[in-house]
């Protein structure tokens, strides 16, 4: 691969969400497909923490783990696809993916997170509806 390929260039453009937060939350980098998918500008979410996409019940438990991970300089999520809710900016819920990966300093020491995120309200819905389908069939079969 060439060294001349510009990470900001391929990321600006990716289909997937690709947002990198400091040691302290503090969003560094937010592209294109994070202003569609989460409705916050660049310029809205940069230097804002991640509680701005985080429900109000899972911000105490998210920063937790998010400064142990920092600490520590270890994620048990790095192999992981993660399934959860997040808040879009209108308020409205929304079911994201995402995996995750440590960035380092020249001293080994962790300093940022990325992470990847994919929209996932559609296809969460569309597998609730069909869970609800089943259920209603299996109660009609066992009547």
């Amino acid at each position: 691969m060439s060294d001349s390929i510009n990470f900001k260039a391929l990321v600006s453009h990716i289909g997937e969400a690709v947002v990198i937060s400091d040691r302290d939350e503090n969003i560094l980098f937010w592209n294109a497909s994070a202003e569609r998918i989460f409705g916050y500008s660049s310029d809205e979410a940069l230097g804002k923490t991640l509680s701005i996409i985080t429900p109000d019940r899972f911000r105490e438990r998210h920063s937790k783990g998010y400064f142990h991970t920092m600490e520590t300089g270890k994620t048990k999520y790095g192999n992981t696809l993660l399934r959860v809710p997040a808040i879009h900016k209108d308020g409205r819920s929304i079911s994201i993916a995402f995996s995750v990966t440590m960035i380092f300093d020249d001293q080994d020491q962790p300093m940022a997170i990325a992470a990847i995120i994919r929209d996932e309200t559609e296809r969460f819905q569309e597998e609730r509806k069909l869970k609800e389908k089943l259920a209603t069939l299996e109660k009609s079969t066992q009547a």
